[in-house]
């Protein structure tokens, strides 16, 4: 029998990923929309600048999974991380959505410097975050627990950030919405610092490689590729994260520009977030009953089907656009912990297969997936609309650019989805499988505990 964890770490946990997600769902909602409406750059400048350097960070993911396997410290080798990087990544924070009163050529440098340092920063902390979920247990349905509590969390974060985040830049900012993003950003950055802090203290590395284990960079990177399940779920979550960016950073321009109120952005969210938290709340009693997989090809069918649906609304019929997008966000919910869940089971499966654990190799190795399909699924987002003729100063666009914010909201970003199912189709660990490899690997590990 697994030991199970007390409900204050796994919140303490949690906060951990609220803190992040303020700035993550930051990202995803407005960042576009700050960038082209506030700051002042191009949609083109704003894709451009999501994918070069999207791309470019996501490879420093892998290196610190290496670097984070490799810390050995009095609290771990993931947890002092969160210690670490919680006031550089509140300070970071704030810089990005601060607009200087700079040339426009100095403005797009200091654009590009500070969302290098945040994406920078957000690496440096969350790879080692990310791989606690499968050291603090090595029973799989009590990661699938811990990745509820913290995907509540997080999508707690995405409901403050996509219902209160513009009515907070309207209020701080009284007409001046540089002021307004700065303070909101301000706030919300500190609440993360102290909620890293929280986590660090309320959490405990249970799992550690075997002392005796040698291995080499090159050996955890064979490793990596030749774990089926990782390579499944790599692209599973390319896929799963340039279909959030495609549709998150549309939502803003469709109501600004297509439904033609930018007011009901706030109350979309709201309801949308609202039913997302509570499809994660039932992720895990469903994924007890019917398995991880299945349950996440069924989330990712639903959500493209009703991803899709909103092409065939008038966009005046406000209440059936919130009533699918609750629709929507509860089945996308019920994947929420599922994926995160996933990357301790993938790594327990290498550990199976090789007789060698490298925790944060292989979750940073999806988050890798992850940073790469949110700056896939940026620049998409920003190239459509640019090609599409989205003209940022403008208050009204022309029917094509309405069309085209509308294809790419619906669905553009519904493949994406599909895709993801397409891949987990492919994906061979079950329940079954996954409680087999966590006996067995419990079983070496009392046998080598007992020849020491």
């Amino acid at each position: 029998m697994f030991q199970k964890l007390s409900f204050g770490e796994k919140f303490g946990y949690a906060l951990g990923d609220m803190a992040a997600n303020f700035v993550f769902q930051a990202m995803l909602a407005l960042q576009l929309d700050f960038y082209t409406h506030t700051f002042g750059l191009t949609a083109r400048q704003a894709g451009t600048l999501f994918l070069v350097v999207g791309l470019g960070v996501a490879c420093f993911n892998p290196v610190m999974g290496v670097i984070a396997d490799r810390t050995s410290s009095k609290w771990g080798k993931f947890r002092p991380w969160l210690l670490w990087t919680a006031l550089p990544f509140g300070i970071i924070s704030v810089l990005t959505f601060t607009t200087p009163q700079l040339s426009p050529g100095a403005k797009i440098i200091y654009a590009w410097t500070t969302y290098i340092l945040l994406r920078v920063i957000y690496t440096v902390n969350n790879v080692p975050y990310a791989s606690l979920t499968a050291v603090m247990t090595q029973d799989p349905d009590e990661r699938t627990s811990i990745s509820s509590y913290r995907q509540i969390a997080a999508n707690s974060a995405g409901f403050i950030i996509a219902s209160l985040a513009i009515p907070m830049v309207k209020f701080f900012g009284r007409g001046n919405d540089a002021l307004g993003y700065q303070l909101t950003m301000g706030l919300l950055s500190l609440l993360s610092v102290i909620f890293f802090i929280v986590a660090f203290a309320t959490t405990k590395e249970r799992i550690q490689p075997d002392p005796l284990q040698k291995s080499s960079l090159g050996q955890d990177l064979s490793d990596l590729f030749s774990n089926r399940p990782w390579i499944i779920l790599f692209l599973v979550t390319l896929f799963y994260f340039s279909a959030i960016l495609v549709r998150g950073n549309v939502m803003l321009p469709f109501f600004r520009f297509v439904a033609g109120n930018v007011n009901l952005f706030a109350w979309f969210s709201g309801f949308g977030l609202a039913a997302l938290l509570l499809g994660v709340a039932c992720s895990t009693a469903v994924s007890l009953r019917v398995g991880k997989r299945e349950l996440f090809i069924a989330s990712m069918l639903l959500t493209g089907v009703f991803n899709a649906a909103l092409y065939f609304i008038p966009p005046q019929s406000t209440y059936l656009i919130i009533c699918v997008e609750v629709l929507r966000q509860f089945s996308f919910g019920l994947s929420g912990p599922i994926l995160w869940a996933m990357m301790g089971d993938v790594a327990d499966y290498g550990e199976w297969k090789t007789g060698r654990r490298a925790t944060g190799t292989v979750t940073a190795g999806v988050v890798f997936a992850l940073w790469a399909g949110l700056a896939l699924g940026g620049a998409i987002a920003g190239w459509l609309l640019s090609a599409y003729g989205l003209v940022s100063e403008a208050a009204v666009q022309t029917a094509q650019t309405q069309a085209g914010i509308l294809l790419t909201a619906s669905i553009y970003a519904a493949l994406f989805f599909f895709a993801a199912a397409a891949c987990l189709f492919f994906y061979p660990l079950n329940r079954e499988k996954n409680r087999s490899i966590a006996n067995d690997l419990a079983e070496r590990r009392k046998s080598a505990v007992a020849a020491q």
